[in-house]
């Protein structure tokens, strides 16, 4: 089966950004780590201190994979917890609400935007499809994340989908989690209107008789 592992901050300095690796099925997480670290030996030391996502949610060590799964390792964040990402497949918003608790945490806010069956003007909806320029979201959603925490010192939890999203399913994800509620809101609130203001994305209600393109949230 293919991955795509991708490496992040001083990870990245020591491996590769990005790159599609074939592993044996019933590859491990730990496994796909292990194939990076056979071939950039400075990344070993850093495995103690790494967290790993799976498809942009954070997933355990021993978590088997899948044909297409993107695999992020990710350096501590100081600061706050924060993990961004986009993803094609499904979001699950309990593993990123999980990701954010910790016994120093009496709130955590979750936002979920999911795809709806009608437009504005009440026209019926198929299904959306959202594109982005990737590269520059992916960097947009990890800025918007750290002035969240800057300002509020809150750990936060961002997942945006790309592609097709069904009816029904998460399109966009965040968890936000303070030791008080005010923060909690108020970053979380701050997050979803920088991402209608800020983020390369774009979003196609597709109808019954054509489709028609728009930024999500308009």
């Amino acid at each position: 089966m293919e991955v795509v592992l991708r490496c992040f901050a001083t990870l990245r300095e020591l491996a590769v950004a990005r790159e599609t690796r074939s592993l044996p099925d019933g590859a491990t997480v730990e496994d796909a780590w292990a194939d990076l670290a056979s071939r950039y030996p400075g990344m070993s030391p850093h495995r103690p201190h790494v967290r790993a996502a799976r498809n942009g949610a954070y997933t355990s060590w021993d978590q088997a994979l899948a044909d297409g799964d993107e695999i992020a390792f990710l350096p501590p964040v100081s600061g706050g917890s924060v993990v961004t990402a986009l993803t094609e497949g499904p979001i699950d918003v309990a593993t990123l609400e999980a990701s954010v608790e910790g016994p120093g945490n009496g709130a955590v806010v979750t936002f979920v935007g999911r795809a709806r069956n009608h437009a504005d003007d009440g026209r019926p909806v198929v299904e959306l499809e959202y594109e982005a320029f990737a590269e520059m979201a992916e960097r947009t959603l990890a800025e918007m994340a750290g002035e969240a925490v800057k300002r509020w010192g809150v750990d936060v939890a961002l997942v945006h989908r790309t592609g097709t999203v069904p009816l029904g399913e998460a399109a966009v994800a965040i968890v936000t989690a303070a030791a008080h509620r005010s923060a909690a809101y108020e970053a979380n609130r701050y997050l979803i209107e920088a991402i209608k203001e800020r983020l390369p994305i774009w979003k196609r209600e597709r109808f019954v008789d054509g489709s028609e393109w728009k930024r999500p949230g308009a």
